[in-house]
């Protein structure tokens, strides 16, 4: 097998050490390099000219994909901020960040050298100290849903930052998507008593706020049906009618109105108070 070809099976992007250890040797190497078959990143890594940018990107400051970029490599939800996260060594100098977001040394799962994302625990903690609590809450529970954690390992786990303690008292397996952990966050912290997947009506609904308000929401990766959506608003009809003030928002207001959604529960919730 040619050295382009292991590269184009593994990732289009590993360490010299990597490709040594499959067996190509130091003057192979030099020769898929010298041939321009495969390019060379600094000193330690071989790449393709196809390898993904951000892995690129970390290989060139000797750093990994760190917080919500290596969350979003790992497959877990996350709000994007619009920018790329590095983890560097604590010693590292004479690289230029950009726009890039550094954080600096690693978090309790030592990383090895030939690694260029983070694993999922250290990127867990750099998003509870990086990220608002409220989207860091929802990358902590995708995680746990997932089973990239659980909830036995977080425990265990040493957390020096508050944030990252405070996520993991409070993070659970209870919501469906990224999108529903933020309404319940929120609707927490302004004092509601808020429960998540009471079944109702024989079904489970997303959030009941003060034992009368249901809220539910449709989260942007939900593509329904018609059916589905039938089914849906037949169900909230069955939920008015058996008493509940029944919201239903999608993934845009609750993540760019939630003075809204906030007002409209808030408000509900005083009505059915003087029922």
């Amino acid at each position: 097998m040619r050295l382009h070809d292991w590269l184009e099976a593994n990732g289009r992007i590993r360490h010299v050490e990597e490709a040594v250890a499959a067996g190509f040797t130091r003057y192979a190497v030099r020769g898929a390099i010298a041939r321009k078959e495969v390019g060379r990143i600094r000193r330690s890594w071989l790449a393709l000219p196809g390898a993904p940018f951000d892995l690129r990107r970390a290989a060139q400051v000797s750093g990994r994909l760190g917080c919500l970029s290596a969350a979003r490599h790992h497959g877990l939800w996350t709000l994007d901020d619009g920018r790329r996260h590095l983890c560097v060594p604590r010693n590292a100098s004479r690289f230029d960040p950009r726009d890039d977001v550094v954080h600096w040394g690693h978090g309790p799962i030592r990383p090895h050298r030939f690694e260029l994302v983070d694993p999922v625990v250290n990127a867990l903690i750099d998003i509870a100290d990086c990220q608002p609590l409220d989207s860091a809450l929802a990358t902590w529970e995708s995680a746990l849903r997932t089973g990239a954690v659980s909830v036995g390992l977080l425990r265990q786990l040493p957390m020096r930052s508050s944030a990252a303690q405070r996520i993991r008292r409070g993070a659970s397996q209870l919501s469906d998507s990224g999108i529903e952990s933020i309404p319940y966050a929120r609707l927490c912290r302004s004092g509601l008593a808020v429960e998540q997947q009471v079944r109702l009506d024989g079904h489970p609904v997303d959030l009941l706020v003060e034992g009368c308000v249901v809220v539910q929401v449709d989260g942007y990766e939900f593509h329904r049906s018609k059916g589905q959506r039938q089914r849906d608003i037949a169900q909230d009809r069955r939920l008015v009618l058996m008493g509940f003030v029944v919201f239903r928002y999608d993934y845009e207001t609750v993540l760019y109105d939630w003075e809204t959604i906030e007002r409209e529960v808030r408000t509900a919730v005083a009505v059915a108070a003087v029922r």
